[in-house]
């Protein structure tokens, strides 16, 4: 597999307006009520940043060709009130300038936007939210227009940061601001008129906030497996819904131990029986890595292995199921080689490369699963679903 990267060719890596009182109420995105503020949303991400993900194959073997380029124009992010801000300031820190000890050091401009926000004179944690929501937006409208033209689509992958999931209607939660999956969701409905939305959550944390949005909706169908009792001690068994949404919500909280055979077996007894009743037009995917055996924040035992089977899984049903219309979307994971490793293998995966788990994975740290309590939250969901 190639990778390549193609760097920004303008002079400013941000341009950011502060104290913008009408722009912070873009934060009411999260309400998820309104075409409109979504629609607002794709049209500021899409004149300050443009992320287009290709993946092709050749004689040579697959590559992936990965294009960040930030846009800066005469009057950049021009949906936002310019007379209403205080100050305008660019950043351009030349790193590539590096010499140790030289008194015009690469260190200067980072220190100063450091302490910039150290003192909140920056918008920029807010901005880099809304770039991060914005990054799904535009790989919905790539995987979409690729889907009319071509049998296998590309898969899109948003390697974004904050995550998302646990961000509710009412605002931030748990490392989130926005609801990144649920605004994609949304934006798949209004603007490419995808109606059935099927969003797979297997971070090891209970996706709340993606839950509470569509709770009533029968047209996105969320379904979360997490491990039991973790934070935030949401995502029960029981919760399947209300109203017409009744049945649309599948919570699947897993043991403490559970690992790749558990997993393994939920995905074929649980997650590709629901995938192929709800028919979905879209599959979107909280992809979240700290259900990994290393990772510091849980305790169960996936590995990398399991990761690619979730992946070329999940890309079979898209295939099947809706003409390869598939994003993921980085959530958790804080060990970072197993989280790094891991996203190896979900490419390769989506590339139809060989798992490269045996060198990643150590099967000596693995202990027993407990398969006894997993069949039985497994029998037990498809009972209350009648799987």
């Amino acid at each position: 597999m190639e990778l390549r990267s193609f760097p920004s060719p303008t002079l400013s890596e941000h341009l950011i307006s502060c104290i913008v009182p009408s722009y912070i109420k873009t934060k009411n995105i999260c309400k998820l009520n309104f075409e409109e503020k979504v629609t607002a949303m794709r049209r500021s991400f899409g004149q300050c940043w443009r992320l287009n993900l290709r993946c092709s194959a050749n004689g040579d073997g697959a590559s992936v060709l990965a294009s960040n380029v930030h846009v800066r124009e005469q009057q950049s992010c021009s949906n936002i009130p310019l007379h209403d801000a205080r100050i305008l300031y660019s950043v351009a820190p030349a790193m590539g300038h590096n010499k140790e000890y030289h008194p015009e050091s690469n260190l200067r401009v980072p220190a100063i936007v450091n302490a910039l926000e150290e003192f909140e004179l920056t918008s920029k944690t807010f901005q880099e939210s809304l770039i991060a929501a914005g990054a799904g937006l535009s790989l919905v409208d790539s995987v979409v227009s690729a889907s009319i033209t071509s049998p296998n689509p590309p898969i899109g992958f948003a390697l974004i940061r904050p995550p998302g999931h646990h961000a509710i209607p009412k605002g931030p939660m748990g490392f989130c601001v926005f609801g990144n999956i649920a605004v994609a969701a949304r934006y798949a409905q209004h603007v490419h008129g995808l109606t059935r939305v099927l969003i797979i959550d297997f971070d090891v944390h209970h996706g709340n906030g993606t839950c509470d949005a569509f709770y009533d909706d029968p047209n996105v169908f969320f379904l979360s497996t997490h491990q039991v009792g973790s934070y935030p001690g949401t995502g029960k068994i029981e919760q399947v819904g209300q109203g017409s949404g009744e049945g649309t919500t599948l919570n699947l909280p897993l043991p403490g131990g559970s690992g790749d055979y558990v997993m393994r077996s939920a995905f074929n007894e649980v997650i590709a029986p629901c995938a192929q009743r709800f028919k979905p037009d879209i599959i979107l995917v909280s992809a979240g890595y700290d259900a990994h055996v290393l990772d510091p924040l849980a305790g169960l035992q996936f590995t990398a292995g399991t990761y690619y089977m979730l992946a070329s899984s999940i890309k079979q049903l898209a295939k099947e199921l809706c003409k390869g219309r598939c994003v993921f979307f980085l959530e958790g994971g804080y060990n970072l080689q197993s989280l790094s490793h891991s996203v190896v293998d979900t490419f390769r995966a989506f590339l139809e490369q060989p798992s490269l788990a045996p060198q990643f994975d150590d099967p000596a740290i693995l202990y027993e699963e407990p398969l006894s309590k997993a069949k039985q939250a497994i029998q037990k969901i498809k009972h209350l679903h009648s799987l």
